[in-house]
């Protein structure tokens, strides 16, 4: 067999791109232009071999990294027996030790049950689905700022116009939108609060609320954590009003802010729990896990999808749970305090740098001006990063396997791309 020889940088980029611009469409961004060849743990090699820190992480679906081998050889021994078979026509076990791990570690004492789905926009509709069959109300609450998916009904649920909605109205009916508390812009708890009780008040009355769904740190709105007072008030005028709260845990779950989920830094419990990214290591694979007596409001049929659950991405799924134990939750938080620290180094050298905050290790700064500037030089130097918000945050979900070593690497080239940028 030949060996294929590589082609130089440019013939590279020329030639795959002019393919992905005769092929694919317009409407599908790549923040970077590169074209990867192999990734392991938080590293990305392109089709030149150039070696890059990723700390994009696939945006939040890489927690434990890339190709992980445990991960690896569960998918090959499963892909062995067989791919698919769909979980409404035959039943697999991988499918139930999923569910059964998923009730297990979600956070409250109530018995719970799962459904499971191929992707978070699929979560985000089918708990709305669930809260609707069970309290036969119509209306949805979310939040400004919140991203919740780009199907019809996740994107009429999303808070944030540019560039996900554009044209593509008109949005579902019955979905509302409460400030979601972002101190940074001046919108504090009691104004969130007064905002939600202005909605009931003068928009839509409680009784006709199915459900309020919130990220308990907002993801593409800008990482924003939300403050605890402002969570355990929610849950307690929910509870009030026979509203369910759906956290929505697509990014902050699987051990990405220190905890299993999220929820559990804030002392709630949710009648559900929207799931995705991580679970699957890489594959497609959502859920939706909640109380018991709610999930089993939808007849039988009224759940399901051909491919939710995918044998190959449950047997995935079930070496992430084993991989995110108690020492890799601590690792988490000791990465997220590592960032953390640096990047208010970095706040204390730059005026630009108006913010830095965030949850365990989803971390972001928000900045006045520069962001795609540093982004751009960033990878220049070999590290990946992503902007958040209205382009001016920088995020970082560096998946969690990273050595001290390529964090502090990857931090010493973001601190050289501000100093690049900013001092031009």
């Amino acid at each position: 067999m030949t060996v294929r020889e590589k082609p130089s940088s440019s013939v590279v980029e020329s030639s795959l791109a002019q393919r992905r611009r005769a092929s694919v469409a317009r409407g599908v961004a790549t923040v970077h232009p590169i074209w990867v060849e192999r990734a392991a743990g938080a590293t990305l090699w392109d089709e030149t071999g150039r070696r890059y820190l990723d700390f994009i992480g696939g945006i939040g679906t890489l927690n434990t990294g890339h190709a992980h081998p445990n991960v690896v050889a569960a998918i090959a021994e499963q892909a062995r027996r067989f791919t698919h078979c769909c979980f409404q026509v035959a039943m697999y076990e991988p499918y139930v030790a999923v569910a059964e791990e998923l009730n297990r570690r979600a956070p409250g004492a109530s018995p719970k049950k799962t459904l499971l789905l191929s992707t978070g926009a699929e979560a985000t509709e089918n708990a709305v689905k669930i809260a609707r069959e069970y309290t036969r109300r119509p209306a949805i609450v979310a939040f400004t700022h919140g991203y919740h998916g780009r199907t019809l009904l996740a994107l009429s649920m999303t808070g944030k116009n540019e560039p996900y909605k554009q044209h593509f109205g008109p949005f579902c009916s019955e979905i509302y939108h409460a400030p979601f508390p972002y101190e940074h812009h001046g919108v504090t708890t009691r104004r969130a609060l007064e905002g939600l009780e202005e909605l009931f008040s003068g928009v839509v009355a409680p009784e006709r609320i199915a459900a309020v769904i919130i990220e308990p740190v907002l993801g593409e709105g800008g990482f924003v954590p939300a403050p605890r007072d402002f969570l355990m008030e929610l849950r307690r005028i929910t509870a009030e009003h026979g509203i369910l709260l759906i956290a929505d845990e697509i990014q902050t779950g699987f051990g990405r802010t220190g905890t299993f989920f999220a929820s559990e830094q804030y002392g709630i419990e949710p009648d559900l729990i929207a799931v995705a990214k991580s679970i699957g290591g890489g594959l497609p694979l959502a859920a939706v896990v909640g109380k018991t007596e709610i999930m089993d409001a939808p007849e039988p049929g009224g759940l399901g999808g051909t491919f939710a659950g995918n044998p190959v991405a449950c047997a995935a799924a079930l070496q992430i749970f084993d991989l995110i134990d108690e020492a890799f939750l601590a690792r988490t938080r000791a990465i997220g305090e590592r960032i953390a620290g640096a990047l208010r180094s970095m706040q204390r050298e730059y005026a630009q740098i108006e913010d830095v905050r965030g949850l365990g290790a989803m971390l972001a700064m928000e900045l006045s001006s520069g962001a795609p500037e540093i982004v751009e030089a960033a990878r220049e130097r070999g590290l990946l990063l992503m902007m958040a918000g209205k382009r001016n945050v920088i995020r970082i979900l560096v998946p969690l396997v990273a050595t001290d070593d390529e964090l502090d690497e990857g931090l010493a080239i973001l601190r050289a791309s501000l100093h690049d940028v900013f001092t031009r």
